[in-house]
């Protein structure tokens, strides 16, 4: 067993490749062979040099090998296009009616859709997901389904929200349980619930912070 690549592995799977050393790093990229007098020596040239080197230039370095080159070139040009191409401004919620706005698609859904939204500490929207489409009973709609996914993105905030495919987004009394569960769950988490939000149709929708459930 290589322990370098071992330890580094572990590393990323704990911290995440944000937190993670450019040693640990380069060590998953190389793979099992990785060793740390090599991550040692490319981590000592700093991201921008070896950004800069080819694959050619980094076959050069002694004991790395042609496919750990190609790996390591590789992951700075999807870096690059991502730079270059890659995310757009974030969304951010500023009041309910941002958020109706975000979820305006769902005012054309034949069944009701039951989605979150996962919030920076800005409120900025880091990613959305559907939670599930059907009727929406607080037995259904358990909050570990939505906290679950803010853990894993270490969101600040969430937003909910579905429509009511009668049109009508006067909040049920199954949409005001719903709401309260996922109130105090967040709570528990340290993650707060800013809002649900009930969509209707011709842009009509209820805020339940508004409403004071929230």
């Amino acid at each position: 067993m290589n322990e370098h690549y071992e330890l580094a592995k572990e590393e990323l799977a704990f911290y995440g490749a944000e937190n993670a050393s450019l040693q640990n790093i380069l060590a998953v990229l190389i793979g099992p062979k990785a060793n740390p007098s090599i991550t040692g020596q490319l981590s000592a040239l700093g991201i921008d040099r070896l950004a800069d080197l080819s694959i050619e230039e980094l076959r050069n370095i002694q004991g790395l090998g042609e496919t750990a080159a190609k790996r390591i070139n590789s992951a700075f040009g999807l870096a690059f296009k991502l730079r270059k191409f890659g995310k757009k401004e974030s969304y951010k919620i500023r009041s309910p009616q941002d958020v109706a706005n975000y979820f305006s698609n769902l005012e054309h859904e034949q069944q009701e859709c039951f989605d979150a939204i996962y919030l920076t500490t800005k409120n900025a929207v880091i990613s959305r997901k559907n939670i599930f489409k059907g009727t929406l009973n607080s037995s259904i709609v358990h909050p570990r389904e939505v906290f679950k996914e803010a853990v894993r993105l270490s969101a600040a905030a969430v937003v909910v929200a579905h429509n009511h495919p009668s049109g009508d987004p006067t909040p049920s009394r199954e949409d005001i349980d719903v709401t309260r569960r996922l109130v105090s769950t967040g709570k528990m988490l340290g993650i707060d619930l800013l809002d649900h939000i009930v969509i209707g149709d011709e842009s009509n929708y209820v805020s339940l912070k508004e409403k004071g459930y929230v």
